[in-house]
């Protein structure tokens, strides 16, 4: 585009280069030798900027990608692939250059014909379709993020920790709670089979009166000792929480959320009697509200609650909110070390472990914003270049309409809005791409965001002003010329 704008100035060299006896094969030889030496220049440059990029592009991705330096095939790969570009980046002006006829040159009779605008104007026009769609993409995503993470979880995470039952753990369980509790480390503390971030059972051979003997629906089953309501902060909406030392039968009791509620059909669940394959007659205690224990971006599953008969892999505990959290931690890996000697105080924040279910969709937005920008300074370049060619082939016009009287600022909208026309052809063709990609990229998350218009126009409205900023220096600068030195040239 750059050199296909500096054509009418490298005009009369070609049609010199002609009279003198260069044939056309060797001014395309020319144009192309001196596209692909700039090819080469920047394949270099890309090479130091892969380099420097590496470290942060591996961590972004969790990758470990590397260059292999010295592989006889990377080099010729790379090497092809700069050829390549090369050539396709300086084949059409090369070819447009050397059909250049010598006699209208020198006679000052050329003229560019419009088939050399409409290429370039293709091409701008698809760059920023790209561009603009990558553009209402990252928007989604963020979005989709947000929405998914302003979710009540269900739980209270901050405060929250959880450490696995190694070693001694099991056995001391009782005495390391209680020493917890009573050195002022922890509010609450439980047991549970699972992380509350993680879902590590599910069952489908419950029975229950009036369910559909056909039915096969799949419960996460969570197993839970006492205070676990307290610990994690799970609100009870009906009956109570378990307590053995008051209801010794609750050693077969069960607690349901509020989704197995529904789909059992219960009306009143407390007092029910769920069967589990004919092992255990569990009876119902308690409904509570359902909390999320797998992906935010999904409904919440119908769970069963298991009380002591479960089986127990993790300890959660609720720090103490009037201490310090450094203080508590001191509290308790001293404790740890006291009843689990052989094994490391080795705890995770439960808040930490809930941001990772958004990682993949932070990772998949953080590049959709990078290869966004990246696009967007492409096809900056190409418009620029467009804006180069049309302030040039239209000085003389920019030079009468200055001498009739013109404003700089009526040639600098006359300028510009060429440019908006291909902007919003661009919106045209890219709002409804954008809104395709991301239908089907949100299909696969239960709960999500609902696609907004005013992002497709904010994406439009920040495309025009980018393209408006990308050709102001241009069309500002051909407002200023002096129209002496512009119609001179006659």
């Amino acid at each position: 585009n750059l050199s296909t704008a500096r054509s009418e100035k490298r005009a009369k060299e070609v049609g010199i280069r002609k009279v003198v006896g260069a044939q056309k094969k060797y001014l395309v030889g020319q144009f192309l030798g001196e596209s692909i030496i700039l090819a080469l220049i920047a394949g270099a440059f890309a090479l130091c900027l892969v380099q420097l990029s590496l470290p942060g592009f591996n961590l972004l991705t969790g990758k470990n990608l590397f260059v292999n330096y010295t592989s006889t095939y990377f080099w010729l790969t790379a090497f092809g692939f700069i050829l390549l570009t090369g050539i396709l980046a300086g084949s059409y002006p090369a070819f447009y250059l050397s059909s250049f006829q010598p006699v209208r040159v020198l006679k000052g009779t050329f003229k560019k014909v419009n088939a050399l605008v409409t290429p370039r104007k293709t091409l701008v026009v698809i760059q920023f379709s790209v561009a603009i769609t990558l553009i209402i993409c990252t928007a989604i995503v963020e979005q989709q993020i947000k929405y998914a993470r302003e979710r009540n979880s269900g739980y209270v995470k901050d405060n929250l920790i959880y450490h696995m039952l190694s070693g001694d753990l099991d056995k001391n369980y009782a005495l390391v709670k209680n020493e917890l509790l009573n050195s002022g480390a922890a509010s609450a503390v439980t047991k549970t089979n699972s992380p509350i971030t993680q879902d590590w059972s599910q069952s489908w051979g419950f029975e229950w009166q009036g369910k559909d003997p056909n039915s096969k629906i799949v419960f996460d089953r969570f197993c839970v000792d006492e205070d676990f309501t307290k610990t994690a902060g799970v609100t009870i909406t009906g009956g109570r929480d378990f307590d053995l030392k008051n209801h010794p039968s609750d050693s077969t009791a069960v607690l349901l959320n509020e989704s197995a509620v529904k789909i059992m059909g219960f009306k009143q669940p407390i007092g029910q009697v769920l069967k589990d394959g004919g092992s255990v007659n569990w009876h119902v205690v308690g409904v509570m509200k359902d909390f999320i224990l797998t992906s935010p971006y999904e409904t919440t599953r119908p769970m069963i609650v298991e009380g002591s008969k479960g089986y127990f892999n993790v300890m959660h505990i609720r720090l103490n909110n009037n201490n310090s959290t450094e203080k508590n931690l001191a509290l308790a890996a001293g404790i740890f070390k006291k009843y689990n000697p052989l094994y490391p105080f080795e705890y995770k924040f439960v808040d930490a472990e809930y941001a990772l279910k958004f990682a993949d969709e932070k990772r998949t937005g953080t590049l959709a914003a990078l290869f966004a920008g990246l696009t967007i300074i492409i096809s900056c370049l190409g418009l620029f270049g467009l804006a180069t060619y049309m302030a040039e082939s239209r000085i003389k016009e920019i030079g009468i309409r200055k001498v009739l009287g013109a404003s700089i600022a009526t040639i600098t909208t006359l300028l510009s809005k060429d440019f908006i026309k291909l902007v919003i052809v661009a919106i045209v063709i890219s709002a409804p791409l954008a809104y395709s990609f991301m239908t089907s990229w949100l299909s696969s998350y239960t709960y999500k965001t609902p696609l907004h218009w005013w992002v497709f126009a904010g994406a439009g409205l920040l495309s025009i002003a980018i393209a408006l900023l990308t050709v102001s220096y241009q069309a500002i600068k051909a407002a200023l010329a002096n129209p002496v030195k512009s119609l001179s040239r006659e």
